[in-house]
């Protein structure tokens, strides 16, 4: 059970930014974060991991939680989690494990397919592993998605078809990771859900993508008006509770705590496919997590506040 906090007697140290592909979004996400905690009453301090003398302020310092906006490698990973633990500072978001094994989009749908979460046909490869771009083009029968295992913000995407396009887009995803993932096109309608909580972990209202774009690329999720979000989404009651329970599922079975956010596609047929899990959803002013509680009637400051009562809580 999440404890109630005085936020005038708490110190946050605000971690934001990083070394990821996504720093820039991470710096967003932190100064949107930062607003919202101190509008709650919190005493906020801001760092950039990427410094080795903020990292040293965090040991050093006398902080009751940490705040994590960071995005990608080194910062949603379970890498920079695993300090924090080490030096004892409790954070906001699931945990080491949790962390590392939602970023890696291969492992996570291991634990998808265990607690009968749908999940496209996939195969993932390893830099420098041969391969057969003939089988694989069979195997996924069609459109594929070609997407880096540990990447995030939609970065390093392709959707191909044939042999031929799928070998090439292997090879420009392992430039920027070691592990890709080839997994069945599906078309639909995107949808995402948040949930929050430890123990009894519950989701919020469905949001509906509509992108800008082909699909929800980077360009989609953060440039001004790169897409639609329709919250709630416009599901029948039967469907909305479905993909809720599945969110809620996922949200256990990587063991998440404090928050997550699903995404998911809903096929012609009604049929939600998991498409990975997000541990620290972004916090910048299109973000998703936000738009979600706000539906819920949990404004931002409030928001902010269960995540920092989630994390003192505990494990």
């Amino acid at each position: 059970m999440a404890q109630t906090v005085d936020p005038s007697s708490i110190r946050v140290a605000l971690l934001a930014g990083g070394t990821s592909g996504e720093r820039e979004i991470s710096l967003a996400s932190g100064e949107g974060a930062g607003e919202a905690l101190r509008a709650a009453g919190f005493i906020v301090e801001a760092f950039d991991p990427a410094s080795r003398e903020d990292l040293k302020k965090l040991i050093d310092g006398n902080f009751d939680v940490a705040f994590l906006c960071l995005h990608g490698k080194g910062g949603e990973d379970g890498c920079l989690q695993g300090f924090l633990e080490t030096i004892g500072l409790p954070y906001t978001g699931p945990g080491v494990w949790a962390s590392a094994t939602a970023m890696n989009k291969a492992k996570s749908k291991l634990f998808y397919l265990q607690a009968g979460i749908p999940t496209a046909p996939f195969t993932y490869l390893e830099r420098g592993a041969a391969y057969d771009a003939a089988s694989i083009a069979e195997k996924m029968n069609g459109q594929c998605v070609v997407k880096p295992a540990t990447e995030g913000s939609a970065l390093g995407i392709y959707i191909v078809e044939g042999a031929a396009e799928i070998a090439s887009a292997i090879e420009a995803v392992h430039e920027i990771d070691d592990l890709v993932v080839v997994e069945r096109f599906i078309e639909g309608t995107e949808i995402t859900v948040a949930v929050l909580g430890n123990e009894d972990p519950h989701a919020l209202p469905i949001i509906e993508i509509v992108p800008r774009g082909e699909f929800y690329d980077f360009d989609s999720k953060y440039a001004p008006g790169g897409s639609q979000h329709i919250c709630p989404a416009r599901l029948d009651e039967k469907t909305t509770a479905y993909v809720q329970d599945l969110a809620e599922r996922a949200h256990k079975a990587l063991e998440c705590t404090g928050v997550s956010r699903s995404d998911f596609i809903l096929d012609a047929e009604g049929t939600p496919w998991i498409l990975e899990t997000n541990t620290i959803p972004g916090m910048t002013a299109t973000s998703l997590l936000p738009d979600a509680a706000r539906a819920a009637g949990i404004e931002f400051p409030e928001l902010c506040t269960r995540l920092i009562e989630s994390a003192l809580a505990g494990r």
